[in-house]
Parts: C-alpha cells; structure tokens; sequence
C-alpha cells in the first residue's frame, strides 16, 4: 500500500517562506515522478511542481523562481521550498506520485492527505 504523509504547511506572512516535505512509503521511489498539486477554495487542483527520476523538474508560472522541488531518494522524501510567498499561494497542498507500488502490478497516481498553506497579507 502507498502511502504519502505530507507536512510542513502552516500561516506565513506575505514574503515569507515555508517548507513542504512529504514521506512516500510502499512504492518505488527513486524511479517514481513526485511532486505536488494544490487547491485553493473554489478552484481546482493544479500542479505546482513535479520532479522525475532522473531530477527534471516542471513548475507552473506562477511559482518560477519563488519555489524549488527537491528530493532525497535515500529518505523517500521529497521537498518544496516555498519563498516570496504571496496570499494567492493559500491553499491545500496536495503530494502526488506516479509510481510503482510495491505490492500490485503497474504504475499508478497516489495521492496525500493535503496540508494547509496559508498567507497572509
């Protein structure tokens, strides 16, 4: 069974940072695609950064040059280093793998429980 355990969200004030680490258990993790997604209330979930296991990384536009995906295949974990952080970055924060499961046949989406970020202005 995979598991993802996020943590590190919280209240930051706007131009302050926080960091993101979120634990992947039961899966393959240096060969898997990690990141994470977020979702602000009344909106859909959209990507925030993704990372594969060959170290390429993906962000979307708007968090370019403020935010940094990061993993540590030894730890099963990976990061997101959140800088400059504005109160349209408010929203639950979401760890995704792409991976292969210990336990069953194929390549599969898993998903975390979320964890809050919330800035204020």
């Amino acid at each position: 069974q995979v598991q993802l355990v996020e943590s590190g969200g919280g209240l930051v004030q706007a131009g302050g940072s926080l960091r993101l680490s979120c634990v992947v258990s039961g899966s393959v993790f240096s060969s898997s695609v990690v990141g994470w997604y977020r979702q602000a209330p009344g909106k859909q979930r959209e990507l925030v950064a993704t990372t594969t296991s060959s170290g390429s990384t993906n962000y979307a536009n708007s968090v370019k040059d403020r935010f940094t995906i990061t993993r540590d295949n030894a730890k099963n974990t990976v990061y997101l280093q959140m800088n400059s952080l504005k109160p349209e970055d408010t929203a639950v924060y979401y760890c995704y793998t792409y991976g292969r499961s210990l336990s069953r046949e194929g390549w599969y989406d898993y998903w975390g429980q979320g964890t809050q970020v919330t800035v204020s202005s």
